[in-house]
């Protein structure tokens, strides 16, 4: 290539990167709480299809659903019927196959109000089981713990001391999510909105305390604080990415409560989950724009749904849509996914429904 042709091609190959950089950090949204929203991008994937229940049973409340990494069966919360298991006898934790054909049920008589589920390396189940200061899950023998059960419904260990809301190594305040990383340290997310802890705990792979992190607040990314925390995930860098609900965030935490990141583009955050090739999908199912029935807007201009991403560039590339968008919570509280971000499971707690997405073939 000649010096002419250098002087012509360079300046508009560097035109060229800025652009597509510019537009990458524009989507990244870098901690900008004022970013645009991130609600024009292409949905590849079918309808909602509503999964099955044994025996008759309706779906309740589920806000939990989860796979281990690499694997393509899941777990799913069903809140017995109704928006709690206080009274009831029924298993609210259901396992299903890589085709949606339930294979399985336990978990009957352990929890109050079944929140956040995970599913570790070792495929032992683990259930955080709040007590919110609204009452829900009140009445019961059981309540404010983290559950580790192995696959076939064994107790394991568990965090917490039963029934008992503080903030001591030992005491929750409404947990909301748990997650394992690969040494086998436990994180769990232990608040829930006001009046709650609002911070990050970390166990060793025996229960043992070791630290925690954050307070409740408004504050700017990195300042420590949360508020409505609500779910946890794991890269395969190992960074915890922890969903800020109420301040419309994800913070990323090392595992020594390093601050690292703050991202806005993938919205108001009740369920994350990042797949063994660093697929990131979140689910917001409490943002509320233009709404009629009067309830307070939050996060105005800014749509629910599902949005599907990487962790590792940040950058948003799919978003499946709320079917309902006005109103109050809807549509995906939690969600995974599997063979590879091709189905996307969602975890409904108003609709009150455990759905599936396929992706559509192309033509």
């Amino acid at each position: 290539m000649d010096t002419r042709t250098n002087r012509i091609l360079l300046p508009l190959l560097t035109a060229v990167l800025a652009a597509w950089a510019a537009a990458a950090f524009a989507q990244h949204g870098n901690g900008n709480p004022d970013m645009a929203p991130t609600n024009d991008l292409p949905n590849p994937f079918s309808d909602r299809a509503v999964m099955p229940l044994p025996d008759g049973r309706s779906w309740g409340s589920t806000a939990g659903v989860d796979a281990a990494k690499g694997r393509d069966d899941i777990w799913a919360i069903d809140r017995c019927g109704s928006n709690g298991c206080v009274g009831s006898d029924a298993d609210p934790l259901m396992h299903y196959d890589a085709n949606g054909n339930l294979i399985g049920q336990m978990g009957a008589d352990l929890f109050a109000f079944p929140h956040g589920i995970h599913v570790d390396a070792e495929d032992n189940v683990w259930v955080t089981d709040p007590l919110p200061p609204d009452g829900r899950g009140a009445g019961g023998d059981v309540g404010q713990q983290v559950t580790k059960l192995s696959p076939d419904g064994e107790i394991l260990l568990q965090l917490g001391t039963l029934k008992v809301t503080g903030d001591g190594p030992n005491e929750f305040s409404s947990p909301s999510d748990v997650v394992v990383g690969d040494d086998g340290d436990i994180f769990v997310a232990d608040g829930h909105g006001e009046g709650t802890n609002e911070r990050i705990m970390k166990f060793d792979r025996s229960g043992n305390f070791i630290m925690a992190w954050g307070r409740p607040g408004n504050g700017p990314c990195g300042a420590g604080e949360f508020s409505s925390l609500h779910a946890l995930a794991i890269d395969s860098r190992g960074r915890l990415f922890i969903g800020d609900r109420d301040n419309n965030r994800i913070q990323i935490y090392d595992q020594d409560g390093n601050y690292l990141d703050c991202w806005y583009q993938f919205s108001r955050p009740s369920g994350i989950y990042i797949d063994a090739d660093d697929r990131l999908f979140v689910a917001d199912s409490e943002s509320r724009d233009g709404a009629d029935d009067g309830m307070d807007l939050a996060h105005p201009g800014w749509q629910r749904g599902i949005r599907i991403g990487s962790a590792r560039d940040g950058i948003v590339r799919y978003f499946i849509p709320d079917p309902d968008p006005r109103g109050g919570s809807s549509a995906a509280e939690g969600v995974a996914a599997v063979r590879g971000g091709a189905v996307v499971y969602g975890a409904e707690v108003g609709p009150r429904a455990f759905v599936r997405y396929d992706r559509r073939r192309s033509p």
